[in-house]
């Protein structure tokens, strides 16, 4: 799918806000994948879609999820972390596509989860990162993605789990997994 198909689908889905943020993701996780070396065409449809189900309404998701999706515990960490496995699922089954790498992306953007490809990394990365995010901590993870990818998540990963537990908020087991995982692997 190409690019202006592919963001003329996703823009019915976003506010204004929310696809110039897309627009974001997708140009960082192009830069990504071509310092990286990871498939551009893959990066740049996984971001387009990233937040295909950010606006859908909160119980439908959650219907979705008891029904049919795996990742059941999701159900219990917050309602921001429900669009990207239920984005994976609408994107499979509205729009077609069935590539398992960009839909993993897809479903992980938000969590990360132990042992990562390449691909989810750089959406992962692309999205705390694109130029419209402000908020502290950002402007470093955005020069350290310029030459250590897994030094920059660790990095993003520390500021997200910081601010969770500063507004005594659930912290969804995968995201500390990461965490660790990248963190002993540096070691």
């Amino acid at each position: 799918m190409n690019r202006g198909k592919a963001l003329q689908l996703v823009k019915p889905h976003l506010t204004e806000h929310r696809y110039q943020h897309t627009i974001g993701v997708m140009e960082t996780a192009i830069d990504l994948a071509k310092l990286y070396g990871a498939d551009q065409q893959k990066a740049e449809l996984a971001a387009i879609f990233h937040d295909y189900a950010k606006f859908r309404d909160k119980n439908e998701m959650r219907t979705l999820i008891r029904e049919k999706l795996s990742q059941q515990d999701i159900l219990f960490y917050g309602d921001e972390l429900l669009h990207a496995a239920c984005g994976a699922y609408y994107v499979r089954e509205e729009v077609g596509i069935e590539d398992e790498d960009v839909l993993q992306a897809i479903r992980f953007h938000t969590t990360g989860r132990p042992n990562m490809s390449l691909l989810e990394k750089i959406i992962f990365l692309a999205d705390y990162i694109e130029p419209n995010r402000q908020f502290p901590g950002v402007e470093k993870v955005r020069t350290q993605a310029k030459t250590d990818l897994n030094g920059a998540i660790i990095s993003s990963l520390v500021n997200t789990i910081t601010f969770l537990l500063k507004k005594n908020q659930p912290i969804y087991p995968d995201t500390l997994a990461t965490y660790n995982q990248l963190l002993l692997e540096q070691k």
